[in-house]
């Protein structure tokens, strides 16, 4: 890497590094310190919460903030509760999915044999 490119990278992690510093409601307020990912990492597991990608479209996402806006501002809250009203209304449970994947398990134990 050139001379450039490295003072650059350092500038991007410095930029980066205080515009995600918490902001004082007031000037010479103590601000909390945000838990670092590691420890919020840890807290999440202490928690039974696990981390969860899917990709949805555009329209559906605007929809899940504006209605997380509306409530409290917690996606994640409102993403869940959605989530569980949705598969309680097909009567799609974790148990009744259960004995469907030992029956496929079975299954493929036996074609194996």
């Amino acid at each position: 890497m050139k001379k450039t490119d490295i003072e650059k990278n350092k500038a991007a992690k410095l930029r980066g590094g205080v515009q995600s510093g918490a902001i004082a409601s007031r000037f010479g307020a103590a601000v909390p310190a945000a838990p670092d990912r590691r420890e919020q990492r840890r807290q999440d597991q202490a928690a039974g919460l696990v981390p969860f990608a899917c990709k949805l479209t555009d329209e559906l996402v605007q929809q899940l903030r504006t209605l997380a806006e509306q409530e409290d501002g917690n996606l994640t809250a409102v993403t869940e509760r959605l989530l569980r009203a949705g598969l309680s209304a097909e009567g799609t449970s974790p148990a009744a999915t259960e004995p469907a994947a030992k029956k496929t398990a079975a299954k493929k134990t036996t074609k194996a044999d």
